[in-house]
């Protein structure tokens, strides 16, 4: 049971002087780290142990192709592939309680019509559950109270509305629990009784409903600038206490449980810095056991005193933070991973009775013993008081002094998508290949970001271009005030909302970067939210409250406003642009729109794009070939270092409709 919010929501130079050379190689006490060992397939991923723990599962390679392998618990080495991928790639699963299925999600080329899959672990056989055209169906319970069957929802009677069907997961076999004549989901139990549903209010709010037999009845109320950080969890064991992320009446959302027969409400654990960010529930007696906050870093707090030995213990096995990622249903064993800012995740199989972590592999062998650079959180005060937590990077290597750098460094912003999400401590790839090309790079909670109290994400309300792009200047002012990042040789870069803030930034301050990478970010707000996907519909109040409204002139003469494609004409520095051209949240037509105005203007723009690939990029190979394509950019117009492309587009569905001949080389690169 974790907190989940509704939306999580990824040429020539007309005035650019460069004030370093690109270099293709470096020293050997400066190794360049290979692009394939940071973006390829991970060697082991996502290990579980089933609910008997007779078996350990992974995802592992295949060919190249990411697939779930199992093994018995003893022996975890004998592991086999028990899935046949061979496009994208399995990157969700889980274990079934019949202890003898794992049940996965695929799409098709990133359109996000997610099919569910059951896989029979002994004979290999698998099953489409969902095998219809254009829907996007999502899990909606797993019980051990019906091991052979899963709660599935799936929008194939009205494309915006999901049906909750009953499915058996070893036939195929589905029947109907409740048809969705209007609500944006619904809440279930472990008997797979439907117990709530929710909806939007036109205010941008959310109303909760009481299940009563077959009607729905009022049961509770939440106001707009609660919306994204309220909302229901699960029950305890009874079925009589429900578990809240709840934001009212206080600025962090705290956990809480609501007694459903008296109406009280009592509050589990808070913390006046952060949100509620992440919670244990034991597997069978459903009671909360840690739950966890996460301001600069992530903070456990151990509410039930049974599972304290256990933290204690964990804590002296690695370094990192924990992750409890997998348990049996005895919940005698977990599978608990350690997540690092400069290594590879490590994985352990522990045994709670003998009070032993017994090491299982990295997620990546190829990262141990290479020289990645540690990540500084650190906060940084906006312009009108807020507090921006924010993560920095710096070549490992650097000669510091009093936290600064002896010599300014040329500097990557790299800005989330959402962005209703944030940006958090740890092992990230972007972070470890820009640092050690030479750049630091900073990430910026920005307002609108979550996780960081109500206020402060309210405070992003249609501030797109406005204040949130503020809080990412006066970063990057604070990086110069600080002597960490050269003026001159400052770039944007970023994906979904931090694509579009990357085009902001080319834009809107034209002056205060060398060039940017936008990375599927949408050039006009206006025709992004006329092109949502069907099954987004519910929620577009929430869009009209928090972003604009697109229905009305007026919302459209504002939301135009805020659009980079409105002020293409101040673009003045080196753009490069990435698309996915099945991607359903922010379509080709987005990035084709603003290339288009950019040859019209004679503005030079390289364009990037994968016909197989959606939001963002699933297969390494795709990503690493444009990770090649970015670090040349980059390095021709900030100095840092790259290696060459190489043999990187080999296996990669690249094309580079436009602009191949900005960047060093990519002559001869595929067009179509």
């Amino acid at each position: 049971m974790r907190p989940r919010t509704c939306l999580c929501a990824f040429g020539a130079v007309v005035s650019l002087a460069l004030t370093a050379a690109p270099v293709a190689l470096a020293s050997p006490d400066e190794m360049l780290i290979p692009r394939d060992s940071l973006f390829g397939n991970p060697d082991k991923a996502s290990a579980k142990l089933s609910p008997d723990g007779t078996h350990i599962s992974y995802l592992a390679p295949v060919d190249g192709v990411l697939n779930i392998w199992v093994a018995s618990s003893q022996t975890p080495s004998a592991a086999e592939p028990v899935t046949h991928d061979d496009s994208r790639g399995v990157r969700r699963y889980f274990w079934a309680y019949t202890n003898e299925h794992v049940v996965y999600l695929q799409d098709k080329g990133g359109d996000e019509n997610w099919r569910v899959y059951s896989t029979n672990v002994n004979t290999q056989e698998t099953i489409d559950l969902t095998p219809m055209e254009g829907v996007a169906a999502q899990i909606q319970q797993v019980s051990a109270a019906f091991p052979n069957e899963i709660l599935i929802a799936i929008n194939d009677r009205v494309a915006q509305f999901h049906d909750i069907y009953k499915v058996n997961i070893e036939t195929g076999a589905r029947e109907l629990v409740q048809e969705n004549n209007g609500y944006a989901g619904y809440v279930t139990d472990d008997d797979f009784r439907v117990r709530f549903a929710s909806r939007f209010t036109e205010d941008g709010g959310t109303e909760l409903f009481r299940a009563d037999g077959d009607e729905f009845t009022p049961f509770l109320k939440v106001p707009m600038e609660d919306s994204l950080t309220t909302n229901p969890l699960g029950f305890d064991k009874s079925g009589e206490i429900l578990y809240m992320i709840d934001s009212r009446g206080r600025d962090t959302s705290a956990l809480v449980t609501l007694d459903l027969e008296t109406g009280e409400k009592a509050t589990i654990a808070d913390d006046r810095r952060a949100d509620l960010s992440d919670v244990m529930v034991h597997p069978t007696n459903k009671n909360i056991e840690a739950v966890a906050f996460t301001h600069l870093r992530k903070s456990w707090v151990i509410v039930d005193d049974s599972i304290k030995g256990d933290f204690a213990y964990l804590r002296k096995i690695a370094y990192g933070d924990i992750e409890v990622i997998s348990r049996t249903h005895d919940d005698k064993n977990w599978v608990v991973a350690y997540l690092l800012d400069d290594g590879p995740v490590q994985y352990y199989n522990y045994d709670r009775t003998a009070k032993k972590a017994e090491f299982l592999f990295t997620n990546r062998a190829a990262l141990e013993g290479l020289p990645l650079a540690k990540m500084k959180p650190v906060s940084i005060e906006s312009r009108d008081g807020y507090e921006l937590v924010s993560y920095l990077t710096v070549p490992k290597g650097t000669k510091m002094s009093n936290g600064s750098p002896e010599q300014a460094l040329p500097m990557v912003l790299f800005v989330h998508g959402g962005p209703w999400a944030r940006d958090n401590w740890g092992y990230h790839p972007y972070h470890q290949w820009l640092s050690n090309r030479g750049y630091a790079v900073l990430s910026v909670n920005f307002r609108g970001s979550t996780g960081l109290g109500k206020a402060f994400l309210n405070a992003g309300n249609k501030e797109w271009a406005g204040k949130m792009h503020n809080d990412l200047i006066d970063a990057v002012a604070w990086a110069v005030d600080e002597g960490i990042a050269d003026p001159d040789r400052v770039g944007i870069m970023g994906g979904s909302y931090g694509g579009y803030a990357t085009l902001v930034g080319l834009t809107f301050t034209p002056e205060e970067f060398a060039c940017g990478v936008d990375i599927v970010g949408p050039s006009n707000i206006v025709t992004l939210l006329n092109t949502i996907p069907p099954y987004w519909a519910p929620m577009v109040e929430i869009f009209k409250k928090r972003v604009g409204d697109h229905t009305t002139p007026e919302g459209q003469a504002f939301l135009e406003a805020q659009s980079p494609l409105t002020h293409v004409d101040n673009i003045i520095k080196p753009l490069l642009i990435a698309q996915g051209a099945n991607d359903p949240r922010v379509k080709q037509s987005e990035a084709d729109q603003i290339v288009e105005a950019m040859q019209k203007r004679n503005i030079p723009v390289t364009y990037v794009l994968y016909p197989d690939e959606g939001h963002g990029f699933a297969r390494p190979e795709n990503s690493t070939s444009f990770t090649a394509v970015a670090e040349a950019f980059l390095a021709e117009h900030l100095g840092g270092r790259y290696e060459p492309v190489g043999d990187d587009f080999d296996d990669s569905s690249i094309t580079i409709p436009v602009g191949s001949g900005e960047i060093p080389g990519l002559a001869g690169a595929p067009t179509r």
